[in-house]
């Protein structure tokens, strides 16, 4: 075998002990796979006495992750600190500019500074790679970068947020509202230290804007990913879109048009039948479609300390075995600044409204998406409650555009008891 590849780790939260555990307790299996060794010379974290159920007294302790960084016995540097910029960034730059290979599972920081990050590491000759930040356990990088660098990818699609969709379908199968489950979420460590960045959809869009630059070779651009969050979910729209043969997902989809790039993270509808509808829980899913392989689906956990550290582990074999790749699978000075699309691709949308009991009432609403071009697919309506009767209507493809003024003329009906609530379906 030839010399060791030589660790320094910064940041020993679950994932960072997740690898330390791998390489203790597989070092000989890791070792004949990468065809050498690998061996943990230092670590850092901010808490040295933090009880972490691991073994730490074979390794040097930098205090700062930046001299653990510029240390001459280390040939790569893994980070796993977390935060786009402060003491991650500084540990990357750091490393890359001694000459160390990187590889990190945070997904902010590359959203945020990554064409700025692969050009440090492509200038310098070094690896940076980040499997570990999207999708947990779930190789969808590499699969993009090598697996199918012989297609024209149209599409990606997935569930990048275990958190949320692990409220959704708690509040569906439990028949919750949002406010209790997310409580419970709250109580099972499920959330981030600031909740917003999985119930807003922020730290699923970090995760699609990393995968839209490596399937379109686009620069990283987090900026033009329209995101919503799944706070104003109701559990009625659960229930109703169930009823109308929907489940309701935060979906990321990113395309390339001829409008521009498109890039979304939102609520959606899918089919209760499609492999995206039949996913429960706190595992993620991504969907890649491509102009020779067709459609393949990824499914897996997304989060947590094995399978995290598992891809972690992956990024570290494949730097130990020598393989080069550039960052985002182009070189970064090749990568395009792609203008961001400003209508997204028609789609049929789902439409809950709540009509009070006037005769013509609901002719009034058809006419007013007749008016607007937007033709009805299905309908159902419930019984009457307190003269107030709710309407489910599914349209066929239109624009978000064209749906939008049709919401905007609908209160001038008079028909209205309360605010309509529109949501995207998303074919799979």
């Amino acid at each position: 075998m030839t010399s060791p590849l030589r660790l320094g780790i910064a940041g020993l939260g679950t994932v960072g002990t997740g690898v330390v555990k791998i390489i203790q307790n597989h070092h000989d299996l890791v070792a004949g796979r990468a065809g050498r060794r690998i061996e943990i010379v230092a670590v850092s974290a901010r808490n040295r006495s933090k009880k972490r159920g691991i073994d730490l007294s074979g390794y040097d302790w930098e205090d700062d992750p930046v001299a653990l960084a510029e240390r001459s016995d280390i040939d790569l540097v893994v980070e796993l600190m977390g935060g786009s910029d402060g003491p991650a960034k500084a540990t990357t730059v750091a490393a890359l500019s001694h000459g160390k290979d990187v590889v990190t599972a945070n997904k902010a920081m590359l959203a945020m500074h990554g064409q700025e990050l692969a050009e440090r590491a492509e200038a310098a000759g070094r690896a940076l790679r980040f499997e570990a930040a999207v999708a947990g356990g779930i190789p969808v990088v590499k699969s993009l970068a090598e697996g199918l660098a012989g297609n024209r990818i149209t599409r990606v699609m997935g569930v990048m947020n275990g958190t949320c969709n692990y409220i959704l379908t708690r509040m569906e199968d439990a028949k919750l509202p949002y406010k209790k489950v997310f409580e419970e979420a709250r109580k099972l460590g499920y959330l981030e230290a600031d909740p917003s960045l999985d119930v807003g959809g922020i730290d699923a869009g970090h995760k699609l804007a990393l995968l839209t630059a490596l399937a379109f070779g686009t620069r990283v651009d987090f900026s033009g990913v329209h995101i919503e969050g799944i706070e104003h979910i109701t559990i009625e729209d659960i229930t109703r879109a169930g009823d109308m043969g929907f489940r309701v997902k935060l979906l990321g989809v990113a395309r390339m048009t001829g409008r521009g790039l498109e890039q979304r993270m939102t609520p959606c509808l899918v089919s209760k039948g499609s492999p995206l509808g039949r996913l429960e829980g706190a595992t993620n899913m991504v969907v890649l479609e491509g102009d020779s392989v067709g459609q393949i689906v990824l499914r897996g956990p997304g989060a947590g300390e094995g399978p995290t550290a598992s891809a972690v582990m992956g990024d570290v074999v494949d730097i130990a075995r020598g393989l080069r790749v550039p960052v985002f699978g182009l070189p970064a000075s090749a990568l395009e600044q792609a203008p961001a699309a400003i209508t997204a691709t028609p789609a049929p949308y789902y439409l809950r409204l709540e009509l009070l009991d006037k005769p013509g009432a609901l002719a009034r609403i058809a006419a007013v998406l007749g008016d607007v071009g937007i033709s009805i697919d299905r309908m159902r309506q419930y019984g009457h409650a307190e003269a107030v009767a709710p309407v489910l209507i599914v349209t066929h493809k239109t624009t978000r555009d064209a749906l939008d003024v049709a919401l905007s003329r609908f209160g001038a009906t008079g028909v209205l008891a309360a605010e309509p609530v529109a949501i995207r379906i998303e074919a799979f």
